[in-house]
């Protein structure tokens, strides 16, 4: 059978041999790790571009992340900014372009940690809301680096509700200008990437007031720094925000506009402008200014939160079969921590999961793919289903990627809590996504509104002749439910069909119960607006089990599509049932609420969940490896492909600092206290 290509950190002192507790784990592959690899890249030809993209920066000293657990934040931020343009001098002498594949393989070579990632946001927003000659004039301008922009959103008071954002830009008639102003010190901009230090431009989201009237949130390009000596513009206060969890080589900052006045053709205008005389045409819904919103999002899940958990989970995997703890017999040697059962439900539910997110974030990427060019030319049909979707799967990935990757770090004991392990480097960038472009609860919120709208619509739909179709990802609102579970015994738990089924009827209860509480509220006197309040915490678990429904379905229609591949689609099924079982059991309330699942059924899809690891264990490495992350890219000296965890251990620790600069507190409080208690001695 095939196997990822090998390939170890270079430098490293000792002998470079795979560890054998490591090696026994690859000597038996029950599926072709290679093809497996493919499938995840997107075809064998991707997989080779990729490792080739690889190969030419990790051969490049200068994009090297080997010191990066030493540095301090300015010193991160510099080699960040380095490495940025080191790329960029590469990527042009190799003719990548702006959104070639090779630049998103050199993303993930370099874990991210390069400046100025906010740079391609204001290109993606501008190619969403800008009008074809706003492009012209500045995508060359970014492409070539002409100027650096951030994408100016977040402020100091307000966040995910757009609505309440209160940076203004009122529109000037007389001069054609907008003055765009903060009018509290809570509209401060706030958090913005490259804005601290690198950003010349912003691409500011503010409260448009035209014509005596305010039009709601619309994008506005601003200069905020000289091109000549990178000084702060007239009325412009701009600065880094400080330390925060993580992220040090990006400069989040702050902005306050003091009436800092622009052109006219500085607002976005693909779907709405303002007229010199200072008219206002809306020329699609309001709601397109949230396009760049939805398409940062599914990008973010599929470039930046995936990949965190996937990483952890390798890294986990892979040191739990050189760890040794405890003997499960005790005539035994110690055992393999990833032989005892708890490290396997540790695991293994995170594995699973990483790989039914990496099919429902790329069949996300596919539909809003298909569904953009449409909303740019104004058919704006599929964007309720598509900002749906965007929202409830952005806020239920980054929430599971992010307990997952804690618990992955858990799972690797004393280990874990070392920055050489990789993993809190990784727990802090992932714990961020549940909150940057969108808090998750609020996301939630967003998919449980389009939730109601549609269970409304199927009721209608049911209620009178005509038949409505609803949007692909809520179809089953419509379809018949089954009251009770017809499983006997825990291999029927095994069966796609049976647990899907049973993800559907739990999130058409959820939905259900919402819409009736919240009528129930109105009909006692509630308004709309409280009665909503009253119910939030309802549609949030509803929108939860929906989103589950949404990526049990999705992975379960991926292996129909892998007939022709039946030892994988075999490997996948165990994590596909795995995931859909333990979702189950960890919400067990919800299905054994209206007893659609009885105790005895619940207990026998826990035997079947059981019964699983096992099974799973024996490819576990197997399934860490077919993500092919090099060593240079994990940057953990856990997990490192040889398996030599604790030679690589003590010789990265060497290379502190702290080891080779001196105790300054030495001269300065120990030796005095020394010597004063070696006098009484």
């Amino acid at each position: 059978m095939g196997s990822p290509v090998h390939r170890v950190s270079l430098g490293d002192t000792w002998s470079r041999q795979v560890h054998p507790d490591i090696e026994c784990e690859r000597n038996i592959q029950s599926f072709n790790v290679e093809r497996l690899t493919n499938i995840l890249d997107g075809g064998a030809e991707n997989t080779a571009l990729r490792r080739k993209v690889e190969s030419i920066i990790h051969s490049d000293p200068k994009c090297s992340l080997k010191d990066n657990y030493f540095m301090t934040q300015n010193e991160c931020y510099e080699a960040a900014v380095q490495r940025k343009f080191h790329i960029q001098t590469i990527a042009k002498c190799l003719g990548w372009s702006e959104n070639s594949p090779e630049l998103f393989y050199v993303y993930r070579a370099v874990s991210g940690e390069v400046a100025l990632n906010i740079h391609s946001l204001f290109l993606k927003a501008l190619r969403s809301l800008g009008s074809e000659e706003q492009i012209a004039k500045w995508a060359p301008l970014c492409n070539n680096l002409q100027i650096i922009t951030t994408y100016a959103q977040t402020e100091l008071g307000h966040g995910t509700y757009l609505q309440g954002l209160e940076t203004e830009a009122t529109y000037d008639a007389a001069t054609q200008e907008f003055v765009i102003h903060s009018p509290t010190m809570t509209a401060t901009k706030w958090w913005p990437g490259d804005l601290g230090r690198s950003a010349t431009h912003a691409l500011v989201q503010a409260q448009l007031i035209c014509s005596g009237a305010r039009q709601g949130m619309h994008a506005f390009i601003v200069p905020i720094r000289s091109l000549e000596d990178h000084t702060p513009l007239p009325g412009i206060t701009v600065g880094d925000i400080g330390p925060k969890m993580g992220f040090d080589y990006t400069d989040h900052g702050f902005l306050r506009l003091d009436h800092v006045r622009i052109p006219r053709d500085n607002m976005l205008s693909r779907f709405t402008q303002v007229l010199p005389d200072g008219t206002y045409l809306k020329l699609g819904k309001l709601q397109i200014n949230y396009l760049s919103m939805v398409i940062t999002r599914v990008n973010l899940l599929w470039g930046e939160v995936l990949p965190i958990l996937q990483k952890a989970c390798v890294i986990a995997i892979r040191y739990s079969v050189i760890r040794r703890q405890s003997r499960l017999r005790p005539s035994d040697p110690e055992a393999k921590v990833l032989d005892h059962q708890t490290q396997q439900q540790k695991l293994f539910p995170q594995l699973a999961t990483v790989y039914a997110f990496h099919f429902l974030t790329k069949n996300l990427l596919e539909f809003f793919h298909s569904s953009y060019d449409a909303i740019l030319n104004r058919d704006f049909s599929v964007l309720p289903e598509l900002h749906a979707l965007s929202s409830g799967i952005k806020a239920m990935v980054s929430d599971l990627c992010s307990w997952g990757t804690e618990l992955c770090r858990k799972a690797c004991g004393g280990h874990g809590y070392s920055k050489l392990s990789g993993l809190p480097s990784l727990v802090a960038r992932v714990t961020a996504a549940c909150t940057y472009e969108g808090d998750n609860t609020v996301l939630y919120l967003q998919m449980a509104r389009f939730l109601e709208k549609n269970y409304l619509l199927a009721q209608a739909s049911q209620d009178s002749t005509s038949q409505r179709s609803l949007p692909q990802s809520v179809a089953y609102l419509t379809a018949p439910d089954l009251a009770r579970c017809p499983a006997q015994k825990a291999a029927d738990f095994l069966h796609p069909q049976l647990y899907t089924t049973a993800w559907a009827h739990v999130a058409a209860r959820l939905i259900k119960d919402s819409v009736h509480h919240l009528q129930t509220l109105m009909q006692s006197g509630a308004d709309r607006y409280e009665a909503w309040n009253q119910t939030t915490v309802m549609y949030v678990q509803a929108a939860k089990a929906h989103c589950h429904y949404v990526s049990v379905k999705n992975f379960t229609e991926t292996l129909d599509k892998l007939e022709n591949e039946p030892a994988i689609q075999q490997v996948l099924k165990r994590l596909c049932d795995l995931y859909a079982l333990h979702g189950i059991l960890t919400n067990s309330g919800d299905f054994l609420h209206d007893g659609f699942l009885s105790g005895a059924q619940v207990d026998a899809v826990r035997t079947a969940y059981l019964d699983l690891l096992p099974l799973i264990r024996k490819d576990a490495i197997l399934l860490t490896d077919a993500f092919d992350f090099t060593d240079q890219s994990l940057n953990s000296a856990l997990g490192c492909y040889d398996g030599n965890v604790y030679e690589r251990l003590f010789e990265w620790a060497q290379r502190s600092p702290t080891n080779t600069q001196g105790n300054p507190a030495y001269e300065k409080y120990l030796r005095p206290l020394l010597q004063s208690s070696r006098a009484k001695l």
